[in-house]
């Protein structure tokens, strides 16, 4: 999440990946996917860092478990893959 600052002043937290778009005019204004706009006092060019470590840290954070537990599926993962059987005429 980010820490945005409002431009009346209160902080909230945004979910970066709601973001459809940022215009500095000359207020940054943040445009959410459902259409929702903010104004903040933070720059475009903050803004744009911000969001970029965000996304720098959620992908450090993902190669920090070990390689084999990534590539090993669990009992889950088996489970929903199901059985293939190959099916011909007549067998229904």
């Amino acid at each position: 999440m980010l820490l945005l600052t409002r431009l009346n002043g209160p902080v909230f937290a945004l979910n970066p990946d709601l973001i459809e778009r940022a215009e500095a005019t000359p207020d940054t204004v943040v445009t959410l996917v459902n259409g929702t706009r903010y104004v903040i006092c933070e720059t475009l060019v903050e803004l744009a860092e911000m969001v970029r470590d965000y996304r720098a840290q959620t992908a450090a954070a993902a190669y920090q478990f070990p390689m084999e537990r990534r590539n090993s599926p669990t009992a889950s993962d088996r489970a929903s893959r199901g059985t293939v059987v190959e099916l011909r005429p007549g067998d229904m």
